[in-house]
């Protein structure tokens, strides 16, 4: 499937893998809307989009835990487009710490309102623009984290929580937005490797069956359930996640770092 006259909106896109959803679509052929909770993040990563020699790709600022910005956005992004063809619900905050106790009540709130309440509105807001299109698709970057039983992430309670949310609102949408012909697709990946797309380290990361699933396998998952005729509908993609070798620290080996976007973007489920 081409991706040239596709207009793809992702939330997160400042850093980590929302900035790799960002450069992928852009070197796909797609016009690329980019958010995040700085502008001033958003138009680096744009620059660096045009750098490649995209144009058409644009910067915005949305909070996803404040009601107001998604507002503002939504309303910023009808100013620049009648449709929306793709929407990726990629931003979240990710939280740390398997301790309740160790997080603040704002810190706990900000946790699932950006992650559960942001995805819905952000829906909520964009689905006139999403009904524009002749091919609307919206993909969900949840997390293992959002499974039943899922209990291998270092996550907060709260995290957890949040995906939990988010996974049961895809779930619901998928069913009640189908006969309009909206498909939502989701994706529940394990830790994972997010080398940078724009360095050698992008095709050279082991892929092999024994190694932690890389950004570049997800990537892939997303542009394929895409890319399929309307008439298939992949509606969810579930991960096996690679056991820990002895001796392997896996915050260590992949690199991973803390990072706005669905959580630890960079190693972590997300």
């Amino acid at each position: 499937m081409s991706f040239e006259q596709q207009r793809v909106v992702i939330t997160g896109a400042s850093r980590d893998f929302g900035r790799t959803l960002a450069i992928r679509f852009a070197q796909q052929g797609a016009e690329v809307f980019v958010s995040s909770r700085s502008r001033e993040a958003s138009l680096r990563v744009a620059g660096e989009i045009r750098d490649l020699g995209h144009a058409r790709v644009h910067a915005f600022a949305c909070d996803l835990a404040d009601a107001a910005s998604i507002r503002r956005f939504a309303a910023e992004l009808a100013e620049r487009t009648d449709r929306v063809d793709v929407l990726v619900n990629n931003g979240a905050r990710w939280l740390e710490g398997p301790d309740l106790l160790s997080a603040s009540d704002e810190d706990v709130i900000d946790t699932i309102a950006s992650g559960a309440t942001g995805t819905v509105l952000m829906v909520k807001r964009l689905l006139p623009l999403l009904l524009a299109s002749d091919r609307p698709d919206v993909v969900n970057m949840i997390s293992a984290a959002g499974l039943p039983a899922h209990q291998r992430s270092d996550a907060h309670d709260a995290f957890y929580a949040a995906k939990s949310a988010q996974a049961g609102f895809a779930d619901i949408l998928s069913k009640r937005l189908r006969p309009q012909g909206v498909r939502v697709i989701s994706l529940y990946p394990p830790d994972f490797h997010n080398p940078d797309p724009l360095s050698p380290q992008w095709e050279s990361t082991p892929r092999g069956s024994g190694d932690m699933l890389t950004a570049h396998s997800l990537v892939e998952c997303v542009l394929f359930a895409l890319g399929q005729p309307r008439d298939c509908f992949i509606k969810a993609f579930h991960f096996e996640q690679a056991p820990v070798q002895p001796g392997q620290n896996p915050d260590k080996d992949s690199g991973s770092t803390p990072g706005q976007g669905p959580g630890r973007l960079i190693g972590h489920s997300y």
